[in-house]
Parts: structure tokens; C-alpha cells; sequence
């Protein structure tokens, strides 16, 4: 995927202020000079890392996945049948724990940016792919153990995440929360579904 590795200790720090100023003010309003004053930084410091808000943005969108993937990651996950563990992942992307992974205001305003900037454009595919990916490896391995019955392990990850991407966007709508709930219920119901559990 060519993605930067944001293990620089310092690289994540500014990332991580960009994030959180974003979430506050909006991004269109994040800057070099204000992520400096979140964290008492020189500015030329940042733009030793980040020469200039589009990477820093698109170092964001690095960090969007690195939060995102952490939904695959199972405590115990060794001592689970493959059907337990994906079974898991289901349960935490239909759920509140995957909705508070990264702030849909922040997400939604990268997202809008793959419009108009192709290096975006590409950073976010490799996101949404790489989620895909990781769904469609445990998919395989259920299907490999006769646990399910799906036709095409990479077509239903595909059509799982379209239920998810799709579910979060109209669900930023609903205040209510017992109608949030009923929705987001709904939602997990046709993805199991559509795995075709036996």
C-alpha cells in the first residue's frame, strides 16, 4: 500500500493535536500554526515532519487507519475459533466501540477532500480497502473450516463494509438512541446474513 509508518514517536504527538484541533474547530480550520500551539511546539518543527497542511492531512488519513484496524485486534484471539473471532469483529463494527473509534466529523471532512485530491483519493481507498482485506482473511478462514457458507469471502467483506459505511452515515443523522439502536441492530442482522452461518 505504500503507506508512512507514524512510529515516530514526535510524527504521532503532532498527528494526534492535528486530530484533536480538527475535532474542535473543523478541519477546514486546523492549521500548522494552531496544531503548534496545542502542543507548545515550534512551528518549523511541524513542518520538519509536515511541510504543509496537506500532509499533515494526509498523515491523518494514515492515522484513520491505524485507529480503524484496532477493531480486528481480539484479546485471546489464539485460544478463539475462527468463527468466535469474526463473529467479534461483526459484533464491535455494529457497535458504539467502532462508531468512537474516530470522529465522524473529522472522518466525513477527509472523506470529502478524495473529490478533489487525488492523494487523498488514493490514501483513503487504501484505508477502506485494508478494512476489507482484513474482514475478507477471517471470512476465508471460517470458510475454510466449513463454519460458514459464502460464495466469495472477498465480495461479502466487500458487502459488509458497504452496510457499515452506509449505516454510520445515515446514523449521524438519528439523535434518538433507542431508534439508533433499532437501526444499528437491523444493520448487524443483514451482515450476518449475509454470512450465511451454519
Amino acid at each position: 500500500m505504500g503507506r508512512k509508518s507514524l512510529k515516530e514517536p514526535r510524527q504521532k504527538e503532532i498527528i494526534i493535536a492535528f486530530y484533536e484541533l480538527a475535532k474542535k474547530e473543523g478541519l477546514e480550520n486546523a492549521s500548522i500554526a494552531k496544531t503548534a500551539q496545542e502542543i507548545d511546539m515550534q512551528p518549523s518543527l511541524i513542518m520538519h515532519y509536515f511541510k504543509t497542511k496537506e500532509a499533515l492531512i494526509y498523515g491523518l488519513v494514515e492515522y484513520i487507519l491505524d485507529k480503524y484496524l484496532l477493531i480486528f485486534e481480539i484479546k485471546g484471539k489464539q485460544k478463539l475459533s475462527s468463527i468466535q473471532v469474526l463473529t467479534q469483529v461483526i459484533e464491535r463494527l455494529f457497535s458504539h466501540k467502532w462508531n468512537a473509534l474516530f470522529d465522524d466529523s473529522v472522518s466525513y471532512s477527509c472523506y470529502s477532500l478524495t473529490f478533489r485530491d487525488r492523494v487523498i483519493q488514493e490514501k483513503y481507498r487504501n484505508v477502506l480497502n485494508a478494512l476489507r482485506e482484513q474482514l475478507e482473511i477471517l471470512i476465508a478462514n471460517c470458510k475454510a473450516n466449513k463454519e460458514i457458507n459464502v460464495a466469495d469471502p472477498a465480495t461479502t467483506a466487500d458487502l459488509i463494509f458497504v452496510l457499515v459505511d452506509g449505516a454510520y452515515y445515515y446514523l449521524s443523522l438519528i439523535s434518538d438512541k433507542k431508534e439508533y439502536k433499532r437501526h444499528l441492530k437491523i444493520y448487524k442482522e443483514q451482515a450476518i446474513k449475509l454470512l450465511n452461518i451454519k
